[in-house]
């Protein structure tokens, strides 16, 4: 029973995150302001006015729930509830495996659902810093957070600039890691700060394979900026490793691939000649990222130029670089476990900001901020989803599954798309098939992704069980 005394929840952006936020909230019987600048302040990529407008592709990705992370998310989602999965389903077009809309179509029906209903207020107007007596409020403003929100943000935590060229690493599924030509060691074998002297994953190159791989990094075909990304600097620190080849065929082995302090323990008495390291990039030892190796390759030109490195001939990418403009939060430490501020409790964050990226990501962290904070203002517990499920994954890479830097430097907590290494492993791997012979090859990897989503979903219902509340 809705009760008409209730507070209202704000909502700051009205994109995919804030969208999803508010229908959780007014489907838990709590009053919800959504306030949304356009039309009154546009962006520099948005066309129309219409909630949840998909501002680039029209593809949700791939809707296999059975071996793909997002698939998966899409399947949590819809069982959750989600009105933006409805909207997508509803407004679908052929796209073979992939879950793409009509985009018109799917805004349209979002901002009809939220207009309509009874619990929501929309607000068509831009919010700088949200006053001190909205005790709740969800900051879900995307990638392209207004100056002043932004200024604000930063006033609050402290933390640097927000808005920069973000180049960021690719980051690599640790077991497509050939460890018969790799090796772990640390430089001169230190132990930094919660390491043991053995905390990266060593690729040796040879002269030959260095200068081959320089070469293809000069050739290889870039990205081309936005007009509107023209004149942001790049982010300190994070210089793309192909600007640093154009400084000179040995920069790169005098930077991130030196092979000083390092020795093969597969074969000490050769030096290599460049060393690429991979450093854990998150708490369950599942993901190593390239380090140092930032950059504006398109994708394929990526996936084909790093598998030349000894080692990574095989490798699986959980995420590739990238360089765009990005504004988002350092969230492992400036977020608590339910998305809310720490320096400012009264403030939870959803969506892109908080370090995801991706439509349907962006979603489902907006539904979870939904329904926290319809749990703190309906006095109901407040249960997280389990971490062996794609939502419980995801918020538990943006709230504290990223581990910090064995050595100084700037943050490296960086945004990213659900995937399976995010997800606890099995406690027992798949070794055969239903007709019990055994496993081989690609097989492996598929009946690892089936039993990891069978898991997940099992363990989503459970919980739905335990938590759910009917929509009003």
């Amino acid at each position: 029973m809705v009760q008409a005394h209730k507070q209202a929840v704000h909502v700051v952006g009205g994109g995919l995150a804030g969208s999803e936020a508010s229908w959780q909230l007014a489907w838990r019987g709590v009053p919800v302001v959504l306030h949304e600048m356009r039309p009154t302040q546009g962006t520099e990529v948005h066309k129309t006015d219409g909630l949840a407008e998909l501002v680039c592709s029209n593809s949700f990705r791939s809707d296999d729930r059975e071996t793909n992370a997002v698939g998966l998310l899409h399947e949590e989602m819809r069982r959750l509830g989600s009105l933006i999965m409805r909207a997508a389903d509803a407004h679908q077009v052929p796209a073979g495996g992939a879950l793409a809309v009509d985009r018109e179509g799917f805004s349209a029906a979002v901002t009809a659902a939220l207009a309509s209903h009874p619990l929501i207020e929309l607000r068509r107007e831009e919010v700088a810093l949200p006053p001190e007596d909205w005790d709740s409020v969800i900051v879900a403003t995307g990638p392209l957070t207004s100056p002043a929100l932004a200024g604000a943000i930063r006033s609050l935590n402290g933390e640097d600039a927000l808005a920069f060229f973000d180049a960021i690493a690719p980051i690599v599924h640790r077991d497509s890691i050939d460890m018969s030509v790799a090796w772990f060691q640390s430089r001169y074998d230190k132990a930094g700060p919660g390491g043991t002297g053995a905390d990266y994953i060593n690729c040796p190159m040879n002269r030959e394979q260095y200068e081959a791989f320089v070469a293809a990094l000069n050739a290889g075909e870039k990205i081309s900026f936005h007009e509107f990304e023209a004149a942001t600097p790049y982010f300190d620190g994070c210089l793309p490793i192909e600007l640093m080849a154009e400084c000179g065929p040995e920069t790169l082995r005098h930077g991130p691939m030196k092979p000083v302090g390092l020795t093969n323990e597969h074969n000490p008495q050769e030096k290599a000649y460049a060393v690429v390291q991979l450093r854990q990039d998150n708490k369950l030892g599942t993901l190593y990222n390239m380090v140092g190796f930032q950059t504006k390759l398109r994708h394929g030109e990526q996936v084909r130029i790093f598998r030349t490195i000894p080692g990574l001939e095989r490798a699986e990418f959980a995420r590739l670089g990238g360089l765009h403009r990005n504004t988002f939060l350092n969230s492992p430490k400036l977020l608590d476990a339910t998305l809310r501020l720490k320096a400012s409790p009264r403030l939870r964050f959803a969506g892109q900001i908080t370090g995801c990226e991706g439509y349907v990501e962006s979603s489902a962290v907006g539904l979870m901020a939904g329904r926290f904070a319809a749990a703190e203002r309906n006095g109901d517990e407040i249960a997280a989803p389990p971490p062996t499920t794609a939502h419980g994954a995801l918020l538990a890479h943006i709230t504290g599954g990223h581990i910090e830097s064995i050595e100084p430097g700037p943050r490296s907590f960086q945004p990213m798309n659900v995937n399976f290494g995010l997800f606890p492993p099995l406690v027992q791997m798949p070794t055969k098939k239903p007709d019990g012979s055994r496993l081989r090859g690609t097989e492996k990897t598929v009946a690892k992704k089936q039993a990891l989503s069978a898991r997940a979903l099992a363990d989503l219902d459970q919980w739905i069980g335990g938590t759910r509340i009917a929509a009003e």
